[in-house]
This record gives C-alpha cells, structure tokens and sequence, in this order.
C-alpha cells in the first residue's frame, strides 16, 4: 500500500474508537475501510478485532483510572457474553450478515425513539430502575449480545448499553465503562477464532490499533468529564445513522442520484 493510507487508516481508527467508546458502532465505519483496501469481508471482520481489543484495553483502564469502572460488575455481566461470543465468532467465519443487518437497523429504529421518549432512564435510572431484571434474565441478555458481538460486532455497543441501562440500572457513563470492559473480555475469544482460520491481516490491524486506541482515550475522559447528557447526543447521532446505513438508506439514495 502507498505511505499515506496509513494515516487514512489511523484517522479512521480514531473517529471509530471515539465512539465505539462513547456509544457504538465505529466498526460500521473500520469494516467498510478493511474491504475496501480489498481484504475479504471475513478477514475484515476479524482483522478489526485487533484494533477493538487494543482499544478496549484503553478505554478501560482509562475509565478505571476515573473510577468509573468497578471490576466486579464488568465480570459479572461480561461472562456471558463471553460464553456467547465464542459461539458467535466460530458462525462469523462463514458469515451471510444482510439479513442480520436488517434485523438490527430495525431495533436501532426502535432504541432510537425510546432514548427519545424516556431519556430521563438513559441519563439519571431512578428506584425503579436500579434493581434490574433477575439474574437470570440478564444471563440471557448478556450471552445473546455476546453472541452477536462475537459474529458481528459492528454496533454491539448498542445493546450492551440498553442491556446495561435499561436491565441493571446504570447510567450512560458507567454503562460505558462496563461496556468497554465486556467487550475486551470476549474479544480475545472472538480473536482467537479468527487467527486460527487464517482471518487476520496483522499489519493493517496494528495500524488501525493505533488510531482506535487514541480514539479510546480521549472518549473515556470526555465520558466521564461531560456526562450522560453529552453521551446520550453521540448516542443518539450514531444510533440513527447506523441504522439508517444498516437498513441500507445510504445505497438507495446512492443509487437514486446515480441513476438521475
């Protein structure tokens, strides 16, 4: 590759790990860029998994540092979805994703309007919403999610924080913060999968490392010394433009004005 699509591929990392960081979903920008420096989808999807653990191991011990991240309840919650990324990861490697990406457009649809409703449990979970499902319900969510961010993981974040928020209680900041810490238990999982079928390109994954893990320490210390109502506008941002790519928007207005 020519010198100067390393730093594209950098500044890109970054944007991603910034919100990957701060909401989800920066892998709907890293995965695009991964084919279309011409590796397969499946090598795309396992090549960016060295930037997300690489990135996570950042936004993590930054939110630690703050001390915002109790370890406690990262492994509590993240060992299902450890359990489920294993089982997610070894299906991704002969993956068909459009008709999951429809799926998922589609609940983004539906998370987007319930932010927009009832901010006030995305931003400040009063009693009623502190205890949380039963554990065993959060088991169920946790192993599912994890199961998709093994397959996938573009736009897990998502899901971790509505399961966060909406099923244990926590506000956007600290669900951020248990998020980073879940996904950088089951990535090396996921990781390990891919490695062991031939998937991973390490140089470009390093590369695209640097830039998400830049993008990772800056978004945990904007987490953290902005709040839940600055979270909750990123959050909403990528919510709506990753749905609308998910759901394919993007391609059709393409082809519209290509067409005209």
């Amino acid at each position: 590759m020519d010198w100067y699509i390393y730093p594209a591929i950098i500044m890109v990392g970054f944007i991603a790990g910034f919100i990957n960081t701060l909401a989800g979903s920066g892998s709907l920008l890293t995965l695009p860029l991964l084919m279309f420096l011409g590796l397969p989808a499946n090598v795309a999807n396992g090549t960016n998994r060295i930037a997300i653990l690489l990135q996570n191991m950042v936004g993590a011990a930054s939110f630690k540092k703050q001390k915002v991240l109790k370890l406690d309840e990262g492994f509590r919650l993240g060992l299902p979805a450890v359990a489920g990324s294993l089982l997610g990861s070894l299906l991704a490697v002969n993956l068909n994703e459009r008709g999951m990406e429809l799926v998922i457009g589609t609940l983004l649809v539906i998370m987007f309007f319930l932010i927009i409703i009832k901010p006030e449990r995305w931003m400040n979970p009063g009693e009623e919403n502190t205890g949380g499902m039963k554990s065993w319900l959060q088991v169920i969510i946790f192993f599912l999610i994890g199961m998709y961010g093994g397959f996938i993981q573009a736009g897990v974040g998502f899901f971790l924080l509505a399961g966060l928020v909406l099923g244990s209680g926590f506000d956007l900041v600290k669900s951020n913060a248990i998020k980073v810490f879940i996904i950088l238990l089951y990535t090396p999982l996921a990781l390990v999968v891919f490695m062991a079928h031939g998937q991973v390109n390490y140089l470009i994954g390093f590369v695209l490392a640097i830039g998400n893990m830049l993008g990772a320490f800056v978004g945990a210390r904007v987490a953290v010394s902005w709040g839940p109502r600055f979270v909750r506008i990123i959050l909403l941002l990528a919510i709506f433009v990753s749905s609308l790519k998910l759901l394919g928007v993007f391609g059709l207005i393409a082809g519209l004005f290509g067409g005209a």
